[in-house]
């Protein structure tokens, strides 16, 4: 079945980019080996993106990739972090399509697009690359399933937050929390409105 996860790094206090839409402050925390020093993220990380089959991102997330990783000059980077998966953005304005990649252009509802989402993950899961407001849409419509964090030991004060809607325990559960390095990593399972109750799928 195809679950639709929300996979990414958060401040302590619950942001994911600063007031400027930056991400510094996240390459500035360590790896930290002394805590951890067989660090696992990477096998993590390819266990999880194996398991991706189709993104969404919504038209901030979708330009801070963009400008940061340089990528109209240097397409390939897309598919060094991303592979081919077929990328749906989420905007009302027009942007810049990258060399080479399949990306989808779409607006309107979440619930409008979701069917072409599941279709182009082929059996595999749907990763909301963000930004929050983004996952709240997939929530308001019933369609988000789990959530991935990982907590990075900084404060931020304001900024871009990472989930602007009330959800509460009686629909997250806790499936995981563990340090990895100077990070935490906490994997929620989203029980969606209607389930007889929270989801324990692995």
């Amino acid at each position: 079945m195809t679950r639709t996860q929300y996979y990414t790094a958060t401040s302590a206090d619950g942001f994911i980019a600063d007031e400027h839409n930056s991400l510094d402050w996240l390459f500035e925390v360590g790896r930290g080996a002394e805590v951890d020093p067989a660090d696992s993220r990477e096998e993590e990380w390819d266990e999880f993106i194996g398991g991706v089959g189709s993104m969404a991102m919504g038209a901030t997330t979708y330009e801070w990739v963009l400008d940061h990783e340089n990528l109209l000059e240097n397409p390939q980077r897309w598919h060094d972090y991303y592979g081919d998966r077929p990328a749906f953005v989420f905007t009302h304005r027009d942007l810049p399509p990258i060399p080479g990649v399949d990306l989808r252009f779409v607006s309107g509802q979440v619930s409008g697009v979701y069917d072409d989402l599941v279709a182009a993950a082929a059996g595999r899961n749907i990763w909301v690359v963000g930004g929050g407001d983004l996952v709240g849409q997939f929530d308001d419509a019933g369609l988000l399933d789990e959530i991935l964090l990982n907590v990075t030991p900084v404060f931020l004060g304001a900024g871009a937050p990472l989930l602007p809607r009330r959800i509460t325990s009686e629909r997250v559960t806790v499936r995981e929390a563990r340090q990895a390095g100077q990070r935490v990593r906490i994997v929620l399972d989203v029980r969606r409105p209607g389930q007889a109750g929270a989801s324990s799928a692995k």
